[in-house]
């Protein structure tokens, strides 16, 4: 029996996105949220964009090259991106699988990335202003 595909809500707070997984994702399920994201950054031109892990204890390589893969291909876009709420053994798994996470900032919780990404924008308005 194959596995339903699980949507994952995209939020829209100011010019950020936000992406609260709180379920397990299966592969193709983490493939779609990788597409809905792309997609709501391209019509919203988000300068930000959350990913919360805070309701995630395990990844796996997959899905820890995916967040990756987001960031990366979120950059190319112009969006900055924030990862949320890592739980221990999350960070752990991510450090033993030998994953890097280049360009991504973390955060505490929810509350401090939104903190981020407003200094960030705010900054980057007045490097430009």
């Amino acid at each position: 029996m194959a596995t339903p595909l699980i949507r994952i809500p995209i939020l829209q707070i100011e010019d950020f996105l936000v992406a609260s997984i709180q379920v397990a994702l299966h592969d193709r399920s983490a493939v779609q949220f990788r597409d809905d994201l792309l997609q709501r950054i391209h019509e919203t031109k988000a300068k930000g964009l959350i990913i919360d892990l805070t309701a995630v204890d395990i990844v796996d390589s997959f899905i820890g090259r995916l967040i990756g893969d987001v960031a990366e291909m979120a950059a190319l876009m112009g969006t900055r991106v924030v990862v949320s709420g890592l739980q221990p053994a999350v960070a752990i798994t991510l450090t033993e699988l030998g994953l890097e996470l280049p360009g991504i900032i973390t955060a505490l919780n929810l509350e401090k990335g939104i903190s981020i990404l407003r200094r960030l924008t705010r900054q980057e308005e007045e490097d430009q202003g």
